[in-house]
């Protein structure tokens, strides 16, 4: 695939982390909606399915924190001037749900762990635990986890579906901002900001 005359793009730190953590955040949906129907016996296969999710769901926000001070650091690159201004509204808000979602959701399945009164494992290391066995705040925490994965679900049906829309439509040179494979050559150096 090849990208055209484009903007300045998001650096490589960035898109790495995008991509990375939009890998393992597919992964995680598809664990998390299959493994609900793992059988409660033998209690060892469910286990290790359910404490793989839970190490999976904690990477993804250690990596989203990582990416966030990054941002910091890193402002994104400009839009193209013929962005709409609701337009740069609606990806604003859109990307700040993303990543309430990205930590929300993890946090909420945390702590509905730690109120099931079973222990924490991070691939295979037990955590220092701290709550205690309380079915009421286990399932508001499972009920909260749930609703994340719901809105997450249909945020990322938008985002891509906006990332498409620039590419196939627009053809404005944004979905190429992130997109890991673009050419240098063909992105205007004049243009290109924060490349490492």
């Amino acid at each position: 695939m090849k990208s055209p005359e484009a903007g300045p793009r998001y650096t490589k730190v960035a898109v790495t982390l995008h991509w990375l953590i939009a890998a393992l955040v597919i992964a995680q949906l598809i664990l998390g909606w299959s493994m609900i129907e793992i059988p409660k016996q033998p209690v060892g296969v469910r286990a290790f399915w359910f404490n793989l999710h839970k190490s999976i769901g904690m990477s993804i926000a250690l990596l989203v924190l990582v990416r966030i001070a990054w941002r910091l650091r890193h402002p994104a690159p400009p839009l193209p001037a013929s962005v709409p201004a609701w337009q740069r509204r609606a990806a604003a808000a859109s990307h700040a749900l993303l990543y309430a979602c990205l930590l929300g959701m993890p946090l909420a399945g945390l702590l509905g762990s730690t109120f099931s009164g079973y222990p924490i494992k991070y691939f295979g290391i037990a955590l220092q635990q701290w709550g205690f066995k309380s079915d009421p705040l286990k399932d508001f925490f499972s009920t909260v986890h749930l609703g994340f994965a719901w809105v997450f679900m249909t945020l990322i049906a938008l985002h891509t579906g906006a990332a498409l829309k620039h590419l196939l439509i627009n053809r404005d040179g944004v979905f190429w901002r992130m997109w890991p494979l673009a050419s240098k050559a063909s992105v205007n150096p004049r243009m290109q900001t924060g490349e490492l």
